[in-house]
Formats: structure tokens, sequence, C-alpha cells
């Protein structure tokens, strides 16, 4: 299992999250007495628990808000492609909006990611539409 790009919580899970925060702010180091219960729904219960198993395996982990802004060196690290690439291919291309704060550009990392999810999807059509003409040319 893998966590999702972006998780956004509907109103009634971010009522269940406050409710398991205010429990879990509560609870002592010993977690001795009285014992409190949370029912999650199931989005919210696999993403801490892949957040929790990750950690387990000892793995460093970024939560971020999706309103944080980005500048383009972290933008592109994320993405995985270099500053130019991102700056030319992506931003003035208009692929991905920013906003400049003096000479430098900021990027939403909630539009960062809504761009990474579309990217992936436009690439997987490219690649399913790519191995359909291989097999109706008798290649695949």
């Amino acid at each position: 299992m893998s966590l999702p790009i972006r998780h956004v919580a509907d109103p009634h899970e971010q009522a269940i999250a406050r409710e398991a925060a205010q429990i879990l702010d509560t609870l002592r180091p010993s977690l001795q007495g009285e014992q409190q219960m949370v029912t999650l729904p199931p989005t919210l219960a696999h993403l801490l628990s892949e957040v929790l198993g990750r950690l387990a395996q000892g793995e460093a982990l970024a939560i971020l808000p999706a309103g944080r802004e980005l500048t383009t060196q972290e933008a592109a690290d994320l993405l995985g492609v270099s500053r130019p690439f991102l700056i030319e291919k992506v931003l003035e291309a208009g692929r991905l909006p920013y906003r400049r704060v003096g000479k430098h550009r900021r990027i939403r990392l909630g539009d960062l990611l809504d761009y990474q999810q579309q990217d992936l999807e436009e690439r997987q059509a490219a690649a399913d539409e790519l191995t359909r003409e291989a097999q109706d040319m008798g290649l695949y």
C-alpha cells in the first residue's frame, strides 16, 4: 500500500480527526488509565496506518499543508526534475500556477500535487495508447 499523493478530509473526517487529536493530546506516556476510543473512517485509518508503518520502518516523512508555498528548487526536487526544466517547461508554459515574490517564484504545494497527478495520468494515457498501437500492428 502507498500513501495517496493528496488526501483532503471531508467535514465528517475533519470532525473525527479533531476528536482523535484531542484524545491523543490527553494520553499520558504510560498509557495507563481509562482507554478512550475513536472510530476512524477507512480512508483516515489507512492514512494513519501507512504513516505509522513507514515511521516504524525508519522512513522520514514530511506532512505539509496543501497551501504551503514552495520555492522552485523545492518544487523541482519533489517532481524529480531540474529547476530550469520546471521553470521553462512547466511554469513559463502555463502548466502550473505560481506567484512572484520579488524576483522569486512560489508554487502552492496543492497546485504542485495536482499538476503531478495530472501529469502522471497523461503519461499513463500516452503509454496505454502506444501499447494499443503496438498491439494493433502486431508488435506487442
